[in-house]
């Protein structure tokens, strides 16, 4: 019988322990606020579902809903929802470049990442821009 005792190794249990063990990088940041992004589209959709229903059920009800979605609490919400929408969208297309094996090495993955942010935040600017000028 051996009485030989298990090293112990001092190491992080896992490599997205961000702080002490994980210094952040941009493709990781974006990889978690892409799924942040997808995680407040569903619950934007659930907003946006309620809207609708309250636009079947008449004018008294749409009227109680649209009067939430058109106060200052209800346009940070569709804001952030409508911003969410179109990152979740360019992060996409960039994972789509990804896949044809193009824009993997370190800068173009932080080119194609600062441009993800940056169109996506100029898309959601307009597309908000549009429907108020509408």
């Amino acid at each position: 019988m051996s009485t030989k005792k298990a090293s112990v190794v001092s190491r992080p249990l896992s490599p997205f322990m961000i702080g002490p063990y994980y210094k952040p990088q941009l493709t990781s940041m974006l990889s978690i606020t892409h799924r942040l992004a997808g995680l407040i589209l569903t619950l934007g959709s659930l907003f946006i579902t309620g809207w609708l229903v309250a636009l079947a059920a008449g004018p008294a009800w749409y009227g109680a809903y649209a009067g939430h979605m058109l106060a200052w609490y209800g346009q940070i919400l569709l804001f952030a929802w409508s911003w969410c929408a179109l990152y979740h969208l360019c992060n996409g297309m960039r994972h789509l470049v990804w896949d044809t094996g193009r824009g993997l090495d370190i800068k173009s993955a932080y080119t194609m990442g600062y441009a993800v942010i940056f169109v996506s935040t100029i898309l959601t600017i307009a597309v908000w821009i549009l429907a108020y000028a509408v």
